[in-house]
């Protein structure tokens, strides 16, 4: 197998449940080429997007809005929800940085973990199931049919996600070695571009203009996660590459709900540019 079609293959098996199986040579393939977490990113955004239609068909809405994030979770695997619990202990731990980073590193489970993890399901929950109800009042984007928005906002979230990833990995400075010091040693200029452009077009072909918003939302996401990482820790690693992936989810789908309520509400003409 090409060390291209290794890295493709590797890439499922490192984020997501997909039963590929994953080599050390695998990762070293992968690394090299970090723009594939994008790729991977619109395929799982895909098949995300196909079962959040389906759902939204055969449940009413509250049920269906926990079953994607249920799928969410079995399609993509709970390692970048642990590396928020450990960014989350890493954060509330009190004293110097030596000791933050201990807690960070940690592999027990602390308050401040829990409570980083609890509240980022219940904004997942809140904004998923918000932005059926802009998605309901506001009919179609772009000629797009009304029930194609929702899936194709997952498909844009997940996307934003992987891109997330990317930056805090590509402006992010290592602070121990380990798998995620791979992805960060290796991941600038030209692979971050790549990935910038490929997700750019996807969300752009997705939603138009409201999902280029979606994807930059996410971006500047994983650069707060970034902030945050390097106030607390002096770098990164790779929980807070796990984290950029739950906060640049999070901060797509919020920012894409935040433009359709403005739509719906009519503010400034936002209905003659978006839609």
């Amino acid at each position: 197998m090409s060390g291209f079609l290794l890295a493709v293959r590797t890439g499922f098996g490192f984020l997501s449940t997909i039963p590929v199986g994953i080599t050390m040579e695998g990762l070293d393939e992968l690394v090299k080429r970090s723009y594939l977490f994008v790729f991977t990113g619109i395929i799982l955004g895909l098949l995300i997007g196909i079962f959040t239609g389906i759902v939204e068909y055969v449940f009413p809405a509250n049920i269906s809005a926990a079953l994607v994030i249920v799928f969410i979770y079995y399609l993509t695997g709970l390692n970048h929800l642990d590396g928020l619990s450990d960014f989350g202990d890493g954060c509330t731990a009190h004293g110097s940085l030596e000791k933050k980073i201990k807690a960070l590193k940690d592999m027990s489970l602390g308050i401040g973990g829990v409570a980083y993890c609890v509240i980022g399901l219940i904004l997942l929950y809140a904004s998923i199931s918000s932005l059926q109800q802009q998605v309901y009042m506001t009919g179609t984007i772009s000629s797009l049919p009304q029930w194609t928005i929702l899936p194709l906002s997952l498909l844009v979230a997940e996307v934003g996600a992987k891109q997330g990833m990317l930056t805090i990995a590509a402006f992010g400075k290592s602070i121990h070695e380990g798998l995620g010091s791979m992805v960060i040693d290796t991941t600038h200029g030209g692979k971050y571009l790549a990935g910038l452009v490929m997700g750019g077009i996807v969300s752009v072909l997705g939603l138009g203009i409201i999902g280029l918003i979606g994807f930059v939302a996410a971006i500047l996401g994983a650069f707060g996660v970034l902030n945050v990482s390097n106030r607390h820790f002096g770098g990164v690693n790779g929980d807070c590459i796990g984290t950029a992936n739950e906060i640049a989810r999070l901060t797509s789908l919020i920012a894409i709900t935040l433009v359709l309520f403005a739509i719906n509400a009519g503010y400034g003409g936002l209905s003659w540019m978006l839609l």
